[in-house]
């Protein structure tokens, strides 16, 4: 595991390589799938959430944001509700699922073309491949959403299940 120490000046120091760096070395540690963490250098506290999170501030800044304003918005409406766990742990499988798709399509690429596209050869792919992209991302959302739905339901159905035995629901009294 890389460590990287994060000071009060607010620069940060890869313990690695013994040298300062950049929110945008820290992005491509990401890309290359380097393992590290970022810890506050005086208390030891664990800020790697907070530097992923600026990261990706940075990059909805720039160009075309990833979330809409509503995607947003609707993200800061589940903390502090009882769906808040659940919900981080299906966007986490849902972001899985994409990037097993993703790599899926690469390999099959790899295999058809004989050779690994760049990410711009990538870029352009995509730009011709975007209505039929979209149409697999609808079908994607859509059984996506079913699964969620059935398992509101399922947690609905225990939830009646365990607190049917104190009749809840029994007639008010005349």
């Amino acid at each position: 595991m890389r460590i990287i120490k994060k000071y009060p000046n607010r620069r940060l120091y890869d313990t690695e390589t013994s040298t300062y760096i950049t929110l945008t070395d820290i992005k491509q540690l990401v890309l290359e799938v380097t393992p590290f963490q970022v810890v506050d250098a005086k208390t030891g506290e664990d800020l790697t959430r907070s530097i992923l999170l600026q990261i990706i501030l940075e990059l909805e800044s720039e160009g075309v944001p990833m979330f809409s304003a509503e995607t947003l918005k609707q993200i800061i409406r589940f903390y502090g509700h009882a769906m808040q766990g659940v919900m981080g742990s299906y966007l986490e499988k849902n972001m899985q699922v994409l990037t097993e798709m993703q790599n899926r399509m690469r390999d099959q690429s790899d295999v058809l073309y004989q050779q690994q596209f760049s990410p711009e050869a990538w870029a352009q792919f995509m730009t011709f491949q975007t209505p039929m992209m979209n149409n697999v991302m609808n079908n994607y959302v859509e059984q996506s959403k079913n699964m969620f739905i059935q398992m509101q339901e399922q947690m609905q159905n225990q939830a009646n299940n365990m607190f049917g035995a104190f009749n809840l629901n029994s007639d008010k009294k005349k």
